[in-house]
């Protein structure tokens, strides 16, 4: 029984450790994470008439993962709150292990914990992972100007 209780304390360490390494090396920076019937180009300006920053998690979160959903929606509340109050900018945060998030998680293709920009412009959504976040979580001054500047050029203000 303790080795298997070993064997399972390093399983979800390993997890923990290499989800995030998993997803910058899949993201190398900013990448485009496209879904069938989703419209994407992270190099393009887009004036999106809404902006959705969605977090997608397990249920069981490590401190990282939380840390980077709590950033992004202080960056919302903070730097965007008549946009927070309307409806622009929308913060989602989504446990992608329950069967109801499955649809989400499937048009986002998120494979881990990850945060994603939606600008939706003309009735169509523009889909982009930001892995920046992970690099940046533990420096919350440069989290929130990142996050911030990125919202606010898909906002195209």
């Amino acid at each position: 029984m303790k080795k298997t209780h070993q064997l399972l304390i390093a399983v979800a360490a390993l997890l923990v450790i290499v989800g995030p390494v998993y997803l910058g090396a899949r993201s190398a920076g900013r990448v485009a994470v496209t879904a069938p019937d989703v419209a994407v180009d992270p190099q393009s300006s887009i004036r999106a008439e809404r902006v959705e920053v969605v977090h997608f998690h397990a249920t069981q979160q490590c401190a990282t993962c939380k840390t980077v959903g709590r950033l992004a929606l202080k960056t919302i509340t903070e730097r965007f709150p008549k946009e927070y109050a309307d409806g622009t900018v929308v913060f989602l945060d989504i446990d992608g292990s329950k069967p109801e998030n499955q649809a989400r998680v499937t048009r986002f293709k998120a494979t881990a914990s990850s945060l994603f920009l939606n600008a939706v412009a003309g009735g169509q959504d523009h889909i982009e992972e930001d892995a920046d976040v992970w690099r940046l979580v533990y420096n919350e001054n440069k989290y929130i100007e990142h996050l911030e500047s990125r919202i606010r050029q898909l906002l195209g203000k």
